[in-house]
């Protein structure tokens, strides 16, 4: 019996799971997947992503932050009410935030100054911070590194950088949450090959699905390898076949973990480990 999965970063506050979000847990619950953390990415997204932790006592779990893409509608007040819903038990991490130089949705100057505001945030509650980066590797660090002295745990989400640039995370102390991006990879020093040279150790490394994005497409994987991920315990095609590109779910957070037990690591090993990181690292009890 394989130990129960944590998916550490769910939308499941998007438009497209109001119609069937029960049998969508459901699945993530028939897959393993026993905790999940809904992300808040907006005030808006952070107050609903609050309610449902708070109608799920034990499952479910909220995050609330705004995103770089959101940070333009920041105001005066954004804080305040940030610091309030930051504030509650149900809450376990501070974010998504951060910064994203690919699509620049906001300013770069004004993401810099929103991400600020919530790292300083962070390290007055003591919640874990939940970041977002995009092409801001640099910049993003010049930020962490002025809080170095008082920052709570840091998660990298979604990881899609550099071997080079993980290294430096790791270094700083911070723990990598990878998705099914891993699948199509194939960057000489992306995050497969990462995983093949035992880069990322295993008691920083947690799984996710940010669902309903990044799904797990296996078919991008090398055809031995698909076949080892579809005989793990883990894998159940019942479930998975209601992933797509269109919209990927939590459940497929077991094939995430199988994918990365394919580059050396035995997948009961990697369920134990990335659920201990989780559960430690946000207080999941």
């Amino acid at each position: 019996m394989l130990p129960a999965l944590v998916d550490i970063g769910a939308n499941l506050t998007n438009r497209c799971f109001q119609r069937d979000l029960p049998a969508v847990l459901q699945r993530a619950r028939d897959a393993g997947v026993h905790k999940i953390m809904v992300t808040g990415t907006s005030l808006r997204a952070s107050r609903e992503a609050l309610k449902l932790a708070q109608a799920h006592p034990g499952a479910l779990f909220s995050t609330a932050g705004v995103h770089p893409h959101d940070a333009k509608t920041w105001t005066d007040d954004s804080l305040q009410e940030l610091e309030r819903l930051a504030s509650r038990p149900e809450c376990v991490a501070v974010g998504e935030c951060g910064l994203d130089f690919n699509r620049n949705f906001s300013p770069q100057d004004q993401q810099k100054q929103v991400l600020e505001r919530q790292v300083e945030l962070a390290c007055r509650l003591r919640k874990p911070l939940f970041l977002h980066e995009r092409e801001a590797h640099q910049a993003l660090v010049e930020i962490l590194s002025r809080h170095r002295a008082h920052l709570p745990a840091v998660v990298i989400h979604c990881f899609t950088g550099t071997a080079e640039e993980a290294r430096a995370y790791l270094d700083m102390g911070f723990y990598i949450g990878l998705t099914g991006f891993l699948c199509k990879d194939k960057r000489p020093n992306g995050v497969q090959w990462m995983l093949q040279q035992q880069l990322i150790p295993l008691d920083r490394l947690m799984v996710e699905s940010d669902a309903p994005y990044m799904y797990p497409n296996i078919r991008k994987l090398p055809k031995e390898t698909q076949e080892t991920i579809t005989s793990f315990k883990t894998f159940n095609q019942e479930n998975f076949q209601h992933c797509s590109y269109k919209r990927n779910e939590p459940c497929s957070v077991a094939v995430t973990a199988a994918v990365v037990a394919c580059m050396g690591v035995a997948s009961e090993v990697v369920a134990q480990a990335t659920t201990e990181n989780a559960t430690k690292v946000f207080s999941l009890g």
